[in-house]
């Protein structure tokens, strides 16, 4: 692992203490003890049947935390009864010696046990920690560490599935096999500069080389079109819901929502600016964005509130295009951009129109239920008919659930859903790019060399084999505290 000169490993010589269960009462409290003296420091402060210097990795031990040493005394204040789990280096969470005791949950526990270890020659533990000296003692690469962050923050089955994957080495494998590639690319160039007087050697042709950069680009390629994906699985896949004024546009929105999150009204241009909420759908989250009517107006603030709707709609991966089946209005002429989205034809206010209105389609026992029906061009377009009002969306759920199935299953496909790994592979794409047009333009092999150099450090900040301090507190400063 490359690191800057200012980069300081003597900080974590030390011995550090956290909660790391969620902070608050509860039956269980879990503190977590991690250092070359874990062990010795929590041994001070526990009564067992033997001392925890003496005990064996992965061993639970029942006994009780008191202010004195490890002995018996009746006047030794008692704190709590624990079961204390010894780890011992470097096969462990953060590959140093950990302890964790596990004890009842009162606040005044927890903050007592922290000072007692404190005071026994514990710091407290910075955000991340622990997590920090797992990636810093080899134990996991960053996108491993990075992952731990977005297993915790996992909301939704899928944000859970692509955390673990990343977690299990999906995309540090991945980039492991880009490396090498150019590392065996970045070799024969060098190879040829260095023998470049020795005419008669050949160490790298052209035509394999241009080849092989063609090959690196679109694995590249792939990962970067990948984070549309994974940032739709952990922000949510846009949905936005358009139409014409009082279709129920926000009748709709409350219906999948199952609660009033919008304002509903009979009056034209209610809604004048975009109401968000996110639904979690078959282990998927969905962002609904409810949109004002799209309409002709002279009013101000309402064409502010169209604009909104007509930018949420490029946007959106998802449009439901409402319309009031007493009285369709087609607006999706009115928008740009929409030839690569999905799209939902929904006829709202069934419950209003006559048997036979829309044909045997829109029939129901009491009024015209939800009914679906296809065979629209290309299959982009299902058309829905239901009543919003009456909640009768179940259907549109489903449409949702498949299309989100189809569009972002992740597992056979590594995924990438973190930012700043896709500013350091879009970064390694342009360095490649540069690498094939130095390759058609026959320039020197030291342009090429530095151009590969990019390349190679771009992908080597995303697993943290290239980084710098600056860049681990930026990331682990944004986990919690005790992990």
């Amino acid at each position: 692992m490359e690191m800057d000169e200012n980069h300081d490993l003597t900080m974590y010589n030390n011995t550090v203490c956290a909660i790391s269960t969620p902070y608050g009462s509860g039956g269980i409290a879990v503190v977590r003890v991690s250092g070359t003296s874990a062990i010795q420091i929590v041994d001070s402060l526990f009564c067992g049947r033997k001392s925890l210097m003496e005990a064996k990795a992965y061993t639970v031990h029942y006994g009780e935390i008191r202010r004195s040493s490890g002995i018996r005394n009746p006047e030794s204040e008692i704190l709590d009864q624990v079961l204390v789990s010894i780890f011992r280096a470097p096969h462990s969470f953060t590959g140093e010696d950990v302890v964790e005791i596990a004890c009842h949950g009162s606040m005044y526990i927890q903050q007592t046990l922290l000072q007692w270890l404190v005071d026994a020659g514990c710091q407290l533990a910075k955000a991340g920690e622990f997590t920090q000296r797992a990636f810093l003692n080899g134990k996991m690469d960053l996108t491993e560490a990075e992952a731990v962050a977005d297993l915790i923050a996992a909301q939704t089955k899928a944000e859970k599935d692509l955390a673990l994957s990343q977690l299990r080495g999906g995309i540090s494998n991945e980039l492991a096999k880009l490396r090498e590639r150019l590392l065996t690319f970045t070799s024969l160039v060098e190879l040829e500069l260095d023998f470049a007087d020795h005419e008669e050697l050949e160490f790298a042709d052209r035509s394999e080389l241009f080849a092989l950069a063609q090959e690196i680009d679109a694995t590249i390629g792939e990962l970067v079109g990948s984070f549309k994906t994974g940032n739709a699985i952990k922000q949510g896949i846009p949905v936005a819901i358009i139409g014409a004024p009082n279709v129920g546009k926000s009748t709709l929105l409350n219906a999948l929502l199952g609660e009033e999150r919008a304002i509903v009204s009979d009056i034209q241009g209610t809604t004048r600016d975009t109401v968000e909420d996110t639904l979690v759908l078959d282990g998927m989250l969905f962002r609904f964005i409810d949109t004002a009517g799209l309409r002709q107006t002279e009013d101000t603030i309402e064409n502010l509130g169209i604009e909104r709707s007509r930018q949420a709609a490029q946007k959106a991966a998802v449009l439901i295009h409402l319309q009031d089946a007493t009285e369709p209005v087609d607006i999706l002429s009115e928008l740009d951009d929409i030839n690569e989205k999905k799209i939902i034809q929904v006829y709202n206010k069934v419950d209003l129109i006559g048997e036979g209105a829309k044909g045997e389609e829109a029939k129901g026992e009491e009024y015209p239920m939800t009914q679906a029906s296809s065979g629209t061009p290309l299959g982009r377009e299902k058309m829905i008919y239901l009543s919003a009002k009456s909640g009768h969306v179940e259907v549109l759920k489903q449409e949702l659930i498949t299309y989100a199935r189809e569009q972002y299953d992740t597992r056979n496909a590594v995924t990438i859903s973190n930012t700043r790994h896709y500013e350091a592979l879009v970064r390694a794409q342009e360095a490649i790019k540069r690498v094939q047009d130095g390759l058609q333009m026959q320039i020197s092999g030291e342009f090429l060399s530095m151009d590969l150099q990019d390349c190679l450090s771009a992908l080597g900040e995303i697993t943290g084999q290239i980084t710098s301090q600056e860049v681990l507190n930026n990331i682990f400063g944004k986990f919690c505290i005790g992990k």
